[in-house]
């Protein structure tokens, strides 16, 4: 990596005072020059919490939103407007509004994937790590609608035992990792432990050996024994977790585990995002309202991983 790009980027967080976040799936590079990485909700908090004045976020568009919502006093920006996320895009606002009038009695529970306007049509909003937590809060004898991903959906129920009304959403670069890549991986590495995310597909779940965010990878590898891991979630999670235990070995799941959104972020782009103070970022302040009470209702429940 360039060096001089690198001196640059501090000088400019230093004028603009801008802090830097970068998502766990992003590039190598540009998790390393973050000032934090993690998961999009986690950072979000994290910089709504910070003194900065610019927030850069390295992510894909949801995320940027939700760093709007959360902290409106800030300018965030995005490095690459065209990244976005195309579970996001699988439900509007509209259809969410239209999925409510048939089921009038239901409660709504968006993961955090979605638009900042569907998160304004939803009464709850959860993460990957929460979800869990968040349905078995609310009360037995409502219907709940959850959106917009399907196979996060079908792990709750598992988990809860309660039936959901599921959005048919899904993360595309999640559903392309197969069970025979996991039993490929599997007999190529006898001894790894199995980690999906539960975005995968059922049959990959079905033969994981846990099932986790990307938050809760990061603690399970650090407390686990184990020396090899097959990472069954968008490949650039492995950079965070070589660094959470580099003595240990994490082999991708599948070749095809990649989000080209999540690639789209590059050094020069950041740079130019600092420069210009490019691309911003808003939410208006009747979906930001509407938006934070169900972001707010979920970490009253349980705060995020």
């Amino acid at each position: 990596m360039d060096q001089r790009l690198l001196d640059t980027i501090d000088e400019l967080k230093t004028q603009r005072k801008a802090v830097i976040l970068a998502h766990n799936y992003q590039p190598a590079e540009i998790q390393d020059l973050a000032d934090f990485c993690g998961d999009s909700l986690g950072l979000s908090i994290q910089a709504s919490r910070t003194q900065a004045d610019v927030i850069v976020f390295c992510g894909v568009r949801f995320m940027a939103e939700t760093a709007a919502i959360l902290s409106p006093q800030k300018t965030v920006l995005m490095p690459e407007p065209t990244a976005g996320c195309p579970m996001a895009d699988m439900i509007t606002a509209e259809q969410l509004r239209q999925a409510k009038s048939e089921h009038p009695d239901a409660l709504v529970v968006c993961y955090v994937n979605s638009s900042a306007e569907v998160k304004a049509e939803s009464d709850y909003c959860c993460t990957s790590s929460n979800a869990v937590a968040v349905v078995r809060s609310l009360p037995p004898d409502r219907e709940i609608l959850f959106v917009p991903d399907q196979h996060l959906g079908r792990f709750v129920e598992e988990q809860t035992g309660r039936k959901l009304i599921l959005w048919p959403g899904y993360c595309s670069t999640h559903v392309f990792i197969s069970e025979d890549e996991i039993e490929q991986a599997r007999q190529e590495h006898p001894r790894a432990v199995v980690m999906a995310h539960p975005e995968c597909s059922e049959p990959v779940k079905d033969r994981a050996d846990a099932l986790l965010s990307t938050g809760q990878m990061l603690d399970f590898v650090k407390d686990s024994a184990a020396r090899q891991f097959i990472v069954a979630t968008e490949n650039g999670m492995i950079h965070p977790l070589k660094k959470a235990r580099p003595d240990a070995e994490f082999v991708p799941a599948s070749p095809r585990g990649v989000c080209p959104n999540m690639k789209k972020t590059t050094v020069e782009k950041v740079l130019a995002s600092l420069e210009n103070l490019q691309y911003e970022v808003a939410v208006s302040a009747e979906i930001r309202a509407a938006a934070q009470k169900a972001l707010q209702r979920m970490v009253e429940i349980l705060p995020a991983k």
